[in-house]
């Protein structure tokens, strides 16, 4: 059991350039042999090992708080990286444990395995879709074992199939971080036809942590439905989101009195924030119902997005500079179109070089509404512009994501009599533009 030290001094371990644990103090050894690693093996605690990978990545101290779970517990801990060369020192300070929270499918994979044996089996992956645990018999289903599987993708494993509307359920799902079910797999090696169904799971931060879910034989009754949110919980959580808003919007407009611009800054990005997850909680509570189009203010929204890819931005000391426009009306739905801006502009952020801006700027034509997203990035290949927007494909710079986001962009874009477009020349920068009907 990985336990709180009696002795005050950091707690210090080093990260090398592949991302493998190569020193670690008791307590981190600990955690790592129990996330099923070992040290001189991948950091096998997602949270500490995304800290290492933007230290390295920006060459610069990172610090952020973490939280890592152990076999018994969960260790909530304040983490240091600075990156040494290729390498990268961890040194994790107030180290406390806490009982662990079990993924709200736990119980259900146990019961699912007890009554259907074979025909239901218990998996997890992380926010990349790489497993971090899967059950003894879809271990053997995959002819593999524990061991080689884990950190390997989801679709390494599993042939993903559309479904009869030429839909993938595991795209939706990742579109708005929620459960999924009736997605059609074909297990690779044994080519054995299999369901998907999951729940999500989130960080400590909030933040899309990856997928809890099951496998199970077409037909069994464990490849139904997983619920989302049901009445109660989503009667809790619409409550204190709808008061943070309130309270932030106060703040920000200082209807209580006056406070420092800065502040007021912070608090109107709270609000975004939260009416952002409120949108989402809703949209958990109401799977059921179709979304509903209408007029929108894109650069309402394109503002929002901003705001909340913000801080990806300033690690990358890149600057978002929007068109001023005092409204943009076009024919959509707020959420989808929030979703695509989200990716479009993260997607920027994560491809241009740092230090360089990214222009976002609103066209007509023709009876279109046209958001453009630039960057000053490498730019892409021509033969490259069909492949990246088809699922599971990067670009050819980049090693961070599923390899979904494109694709569940042009999805959404078109389900809204829509189109994302692509113009991108190699070193010279990539511009994506998202097309809706004008309003």
């Amino acid at each position: 059991m990985a336990s709180a030290p009696s002795d005050p001094k950091p707690i210090l371990g080093k990260v090398d350039g592949a991302g493998r644990l190569v020193a670690a103090d008791p307590e981190l050894e600990r955690l790592q042999v129990e996330a099923g690693s070992r040290v001189g093996a991948s950091l096998a605690l997602p949270q500490l090992a995304a800290i290492a990978r933007i230290a390295r990545r920006l060459g610069i101290p990172v610090s952020r708080r973490a939280l890592a779970a152990g076999k018994d517990q969960d260790v909530d801990m304040w983490v240091r990286a600075v990156p040494q060369g290729d390498e990268v020192a961890l040194s994790m300070e107030q180290w406390s444990a806490r009982p662990a929270s079990p993924p709200r499918l736990a119980a259900a994979v146990t019961v699912a395995d007890e009554k259907l044996g074979a025909k239901s089996l218990g998996w997890s992956v992380d926010g990349q879709l790489r497993l971090i645990s899967i059950a003894p018999k879809l271990t053997r289903l995959l002819s593999g074992n524990e061991e080689e599987l884990v950190g390997q993708p989801l679709t390494r494993l599993f042939r993903l199939e559309e479904d009869e509307s030429g839909d993938m359920p595991l795209l939706e799902a990742l579109t708005s971080r929620s459960a999924f079910s009736g997605q059609r797999a074909t297990a690779r090696g044994t080519e054995q036809d299999l369901v998907l169904s999951a729940e999500p799971s989130f960080g400590s931060d909030g933040g899309f942590a990856g997928f809890e879910g099951l496998a199970a034989e077409p037909g069994s009754s464990a490849s139904g439905p997983v619920p989302v949110v049901d009445g109660a919980i989503h009667t809790a959580l619409r409550a204190p989101l709808d008061s943070i808003v309130r309270s932030a919007e106060e703040m920000a407009q200082r209807s209580k009195g006056p406070i420092p611009g800065e502040y007021a800054s912070y608090a109107a990005d709270i609000a975004t924030a939260a009416r952002h997850l409120l949108a989402v909680v809703q949209a958990l509570g109401e799977q059921s119902k179709a979304p509903s189009a209408g007029q929108v203010d894109l650069a309402r929204l394109a503002a929002e997005a901003v705001a909340l890819v913000d801080s990806a931005a300033i690690e990358r000391e890149i600057a978002i500079a929007v068109q001023p426009v005092e409204s943009f009306p076009a024919c959509g739905e707020d959420r989808r179109i929030t979703q695509i801006l989200v990716n479009l502009i993260g997607n920027a952020i994560r491809y241009t070089r740092q230090g360089s801006a990214i222009t976002i700027s609103f066209e007509r034509s023709k009876g279109s509404a046209l958001v453009h997203v630039a960057d000053e990035g490498p730019g892409i290949d021509p033969a490259d512009h069909e492949r990246i927007f088809e699922a599971f494909q990067r670009g050819a710079n980049g090693s961070e994501g599923s390899g979904l986001g494109l694709s569940i962009a042009r999805r959404l874009a078109r389900g809204m009599g829509g189109e994302i477009r692509l113009e991108s020349v190699p070193a010279d920068g990539t511009r994506f533009t998202l097309e809706l009907p004008a309003a």
